[in-house]
């Protein structure tokens, strides 16, 4: 079966966010969206984490045939939507997991602020590794806990953990929570064993709860291999919660469908708890009909995507090499997002994205949006179209030019 990642799919008039709409970043407060589709020098969108590609035929059918039946009462994943989250665990992963670990929320991110909320009380202080996904941030603020970071360090081109800082940090009895980003967002790092151990045997020696979000952990690239933090040691398993999707991996994120895996009976009521007291029940029918199409039958198109995705990073690295030498490209070892080190342009955060969103008429995300450690730093999306993502390379190369 073949697919075809060269079609562009006119995504105007959908409410797409990615499309329809850029933020204003140059007023982080500022909450109107500006259309990115009108007019013949529309705005490429390279920002938010969704993909430019349909998603698997076999999630389209069962979509279809789940709106024929015509009724889209109350629904609750049922044990065959549950055995093929199972079953896409150890195919995938080799990793083995029980149906009644699973516990169906509406998306990693609103997971994420009922799991603060659930095992932290104001005043407490939640860990993180920035520059990483902005909503950690907004989960553990809303919920009136400090951000404490464990910031990653960046050498030779290449991010790794800090584990004496990491020690230390932990250390704090404030410090409750970690979330561990894996594979890492923005930077593209796919941890391996040995850094998940070490990083899981600190925060454990210091009674630090790890939430692990897995969200990208089916895209990753040859030569590396994800590993849930789950398998790493046997202790983790009673000292994490493990966030993961199909969201990121079949292009699915409208539907907002997650599943926590969370393998200790005590945490996993606690959450349970959190979520009643959110008033949650039950999952959107057509979330839960889409993950189990994938799981049971999107592994091809899942193949086919990562080949390419792994040719537009090819693409991506020699056209940076020959063209645009002031930016550096941070190769990601995961994700379909790529980290860019552009502070040899020596442009402060608001000229950076001047340059990028008004000058080359390019959407990225702003570094400064993952934290300080993100200034001079963007974030693009490469999963689209293999002529968008030349197209928006050839106008930031023309703005870095223009700029000379």
């Amino acid at each position: 079966m073949s697919y075809n990642c060269e079609k562009i799919i006119d995504r105007a008039d959908t409410g797409s966010v990615k499309w329809e709409f850029v933020p204003d970043w140059n007023d982080p407060d500022e909450t109107n969206l500006i259309n990115a589709c009108d007019g013949q020098n529309h705005v490429l969108p390279m920002w938010v984490a969704d993909m430019d590609f349909a998603c698997p035929e076999p999630v389209i059918r069962a979509l279809k045939q789940r709106v024929d039946h015509g009724i889209f009462g109350y629904t609750r994943p049922d044990a065959a939507d549950l055995a093929a989250v199972v079953s896409w665990m150890t195919k995938r992963h080799g990793w083995q997991i029980q149906a009644d670990w699973i516990v169906s929320t509406p998306g990693v991110v609103p997971a994420l602020h009922m799991l603060v909320r659930a095992f932290t009380q104001p005043g407490d202080s939640v860990l993180v590794q920035r520059p990483v996904y902005y909503p950690f941030f907004s989960a553990i603020k809303s919920n009136d806990c400090h951000i404490v970071s464990n910031s990653l360090e960046l050498a030779d081109n290449h991010y790794h953990m800090d584990f004496q800082d990491l020690e230390e940090k932990t250390a704090d009895p404030k410090v409750k929570l970690a979330i561990l980003c894996s594979p890492h967002n923005p930077v593209g790092r796919v941890w391996n064993a040995e850094e998940l151990r070490r990083f899981g045997r600190i925060c454990k020696h210091n009674n630090v709860l790890i939430i692990s979000d897995e969200i990208h952990a089916d895209l990753v690239y040859p030569g590396r291999q994800f590993v849930p933090f789950s398998m790493v040691d046997s202790d983790f398993s009673s000292n994490s919660i493990i966030c993961t999707a199909p969201s990121k991996t079949f292009n699915l994120a409208g539907l907002q469908t997650s599943n926590i895996i969370i393998a200790d009976e005590g945490y996993r009521d606690q959450f349970k708890h959190a979520i009643q007291a959110n008033g949650l029940y039950g999952v959107n029918p057509f979330g839960m009909t889409a993950c189990r199409a994938a799981y049971e039958n999107g592994e091809a198109w899942l193949d086919a995507l990562l080949s390419y995705l792994h040719e537009n990073l090819q693409h991506m690295l020699r056209y940076f090499s020959n063209n645009i030498k002031d930016i550096k490209l941070i190769q990601p070892e995961g994700t379909y997002l790529v980290w860019l080190d552009c502070r040899s342009l020596g442009l402060n955060s608001r000229e950076l994205n001047d340059l990028v969103l008004n000058q080359a008429g390019v959407c990225f995300d702003p570094g400064s949006l993952f934290g300080p450690e993100g200034d001079g730093f963007q974030r693009i999306n490469i999963a689209c179209p293999r002529s968008l993502l030349m197209e928006a390379l050839e106008r930031i190369d023309t703005a870095v030019k223009n700029r000379r």
